[in-house]
C-alpha cells in the first residue's frame, strides 16, 4: 500500500514512520511538508513539498498531489493539518484516498480547547476550570477569580504554543505584555493553576467501540529550562502508567465530545492539588510524538491504525485497557536513538 504522512520529517511524523517500518506491511511511504529542510529528515520513500496547511492554495496542491502520488491512505500529525484535511474530506474521498479521521465536528470542537472545555464542563467532565481572554477587562476578572495563580495558553496550537504559568497578583503587566507579543485577546484562555504532573491517554477507536487505549505519565519535558512555561510538547522521558481514575476521566473526555468515536483520541490530563485528574485537551485525530515508545514495547497504534484503515482488520487483543506492563521508561535526547528501559533501571542508577 501507498501511505502518504504530513509533516514529513518532523519528530511526530518520523516516529509514526518507524513505527509502521517496525509493523513490517511494506508499504511505501510518501511525505509532504512546507519545510524543505525536514523533507530530507524524514523516514519515507518519496518526498513532496507541499504550502502550509494554513495557505489559500493548499487544498488545491494537496488535491494534485494526491492525483500525481496515488496514496491508499493519508494521515497528518498536527492540529492545523489534520483540521485542514478533515475539511476537504470529501474532496480526498472522491480522489480515492481513505482517511480514519473522527467526525468533521469533533476535529473542530477539540482544535479550538476552549470550545473542548466548555463541552466537558456542562458534561460534568473533570477539567481545571478556564475562562476566555477577549480584553483586559476578563484578564482582570482572571486574576482575581483564580487568586493570581493562573495559566496562559493559546485556544490553539501544540507543544505548548503561548503557554505562560502566573504566580500572583504583581505579574499581571507581565501577562498582559505576553498576550500582546502573542496578539492573543481573543484567542487565549486562562485557567486555574494545577500541579506540573501531566498524563496522556492515546486511544484509538472504530465507529464507536474502544480498540485500545494506554497511558503514559510524563516525567519531564526535554528542554524544559529553555521556555518560560516550562512546557515545550517535548517529551524527554515518559512511563507506561495505568490508573483507574485517568482512565474513567479520559474514557468521559472522548465520549462527551463524541458520541461514536472514530478514529485517534490522545486525551492529556493534569493532576490537580488533590491528586485527581483533570481532563485538559484531546489531541485529536493524530499520535503524539512518543508513539514510537509503545510500538517498541509491543503495542504498535499505528501498524494498528493502518491494518484497520487500509483493510478492516482489528487487532486480536487480550486487553483493550493499558495493555502495555507498568514502568516501562523511554528516554529521549537530541541526536540519539531513543532508550526503551524498566523504570527500575533508572533508580538504580540513581541509587548507586
Amino acid at each position: 500500500m501507498r501511505i502518504l504522512l504530513g509533516g514529513a520529517g518532523g519528530a511526530p511524523t518520523n516516529n509514526v514512520s518507524r513505527s509502521l517500518r517496525l509493523g513490517g506491511s511494506g508499504d511505501t511511504l510518501i511525505g509532504m511538508n512546507a519545510a524543505p529542510a525536514e523533507l530530507l529528515l524524514a523516514d519515507v520513500d518519496e518526498r513532496h513539498l507541499v504550502p502550509p496547511a494554513v495557505a489559500p492554495d493548499y487544498p488545491e496542491r494537496l488535491l494534485e498531489l494526491l492525483e500525481r502520488s496515488s496514496p491508499d491512505l493519508i494521515h497528518v500529525q498536527n492540529d492545523v493539518e489534520v483540521r485542514a484535511i478533515s475539511r476537504m474530506r470529501n474532496e480526498i474521498e472522491a480522489a480515492g484516498v481513505k482517511h480514519y479521521l473522527p467526525a468533521a465536528e469533533t476535529v473542530e470542537n477539540c482544535v479550538d480547547k476552549f470550545r473542548s472545555y466548555e463541552i466537558w464542563r456542562r458534561a460534568g467532565v473533570p477539567v481545571a476550570e478556564t475562562i476566555p481572554i477577549g480584553d483586559e477587562g476578563d484578564l482582570r476578572d482572571a486574576f482575581d477569580r483564580f487568586s493570581g495563580r493562573l495559566w496562559l495558553r493559546a485556544r490553539e496550537g501544540g507543544g505548548g504554543f503561548g503557554a505562560l504559568p502566573v504566580d500572583g497578583p504583581d505579574q499581571y503587566e507581565f501577562a498582559r505584555g505576553w498576550i500582546e507579543r502573542f496578539r492573543g485577546w481573543g484567542s487565549f484562555t486562562a485557567s486555574e493553576r494545577l500541579s506540573p504532573d501531566s498524563v496522556t491517554w492515546l486511544s484509538l477507536w472504530f465507529e464507536g467501540d474502544l480498540v485500545v487505549g494506554q497511558t503514559r505519565k510524563r516525567i519531564l519535558w526535554h528542554f524544559a529550562n529553555r521556555t518560560l512555561s516550562g512546557v515545550t510538547g517535548v517529551t524527554g522521558v515518559a512511563r507506561t502508567w495505568s490508573s483507574e481514575p485517568i482512565t474513567e476521566a479520559a474514557l468521559a473526555a472522548v465520549q462527551n465530545i463524541d458520541p461514536r468515536p472514530h478514529g485517534i483520541f490522545a486525551v492529556d490530563l493534569t493532576i490537580d492539588d488533590a491528586g485527581s485528574p483533570r481532563v485538559t485537551e484531546i489531541n485529536i485525530g493524530r499520535f503524539f510524538t512518543t508513539v514510537l515508545f509503545f510500538a517498541e514495547a509491543g503495542l504498535n497504534l499505528p501498524q494498528i491504525y493502518r491494518d484497520i484503515a487500509l483493510e478492516g482488520r482489528l487487532p486480536d487483543l487480550k486487553q483493550k485497557l493499558d495493555p502495555l506492563p507498568d514502568d516501562l521508561v523511554w528516554i529521549r535526547g537530541m541526536d540519539a536513538e531513543p532508550v526503551l528501559a524498566r523504570l527500575g533501571d533508572v533508580e538504580g542508577l540513581e541509587d548507586a
